[in-house]
């Protein structure tokens, strides 16, 4: 079945299908955008050709579509949280998770530099609360893209890379996929583990 999907990364509605699930996920962190590019990423490689770039154009279109859609959805969620007003804030306490993740790491990243912006692109909801968290704190626009766009490239060139070179090495299987998606989910837990030891850390 994967080598089918194969044929999707010819079609322009999967790009456009990546650009707003990661678009989004800002504010839904339930969408499964890193399961749905790591899953294309390894579908790419269903119909290898002999030579080792072979179908590498489309994992880098797939990269660059889900990392510019990364940034503008921080951007979006920034701006939405700094000038959105009481009703936004009150849209987001209405989440579970948001709520969860904003206690759990809302001060540690509004305390912190860029640095912890990349961490927190790794972290589930971790993007979400970054960006709040950053609008929060008055941070400039100018000091947050920067690192948005860099945390948002380093995870986009990672969960396609989780994809692409799974496939090469492992095949086009599900069981391959399984091992990437489990990779994307280590680096997504060891980040928010990373994450809650900041205040101990900067305490002792």
């Amino acid at each position: 079945m994967l080598e089918t999907l194969g044929t999707l990364v010819y079609e322009p509605w999967i790009y456009g299908l990546i650009v707003l699930s990661v678009l989004l996920d800002v504010f839904l962190p339930l969408l499964p955008s890193g399961i749905l590019l790591v899953t294309a990423a390894t579908a790419a490689t269903a119909e290898l050709a002999t030579g080792p770039g072979a179908h590498l154009p489309e994992a880098l279109v797939l990269l660059l579509c889900a990392a510019t859609a990364s940034v503008l959805g921080d951007f979006a969620a920034f701006s939405l949280a700094r000038y959105g007003g009481r009703r936004f804030a009150d849209a987001v306490a209405r989440s579970h998770q948001l709520t969860s993740a904003q206690q759990r790491l809302g001060g540690v990243l509004a305390r912190g530099g860029g640095p912890l912006v990349l961490l927190a692109r790794f972290a589930p909801a971790g993007r979400s609360v970054m960006s709040f968290a950053a609008a929060a704190a008055r941070r400039r626009t100018r000091d947050f893209l920067p690192w948005s766009a860099t945390a948002g490239l380093l995870w986009a060139t990672y969960s396609v890379g989780l994809g692409y070179f799974g496939g090469r090495l492992f095949g086009v299987t599900w069981g391959g996929t399984a091992l990437s998606l489990a990779a994307l989910t280590a680096a997504g837990l060891l980040a928010a583990h990373l994450l809650r030891r900041r205040p101990t850390a900067s305490t002792s």
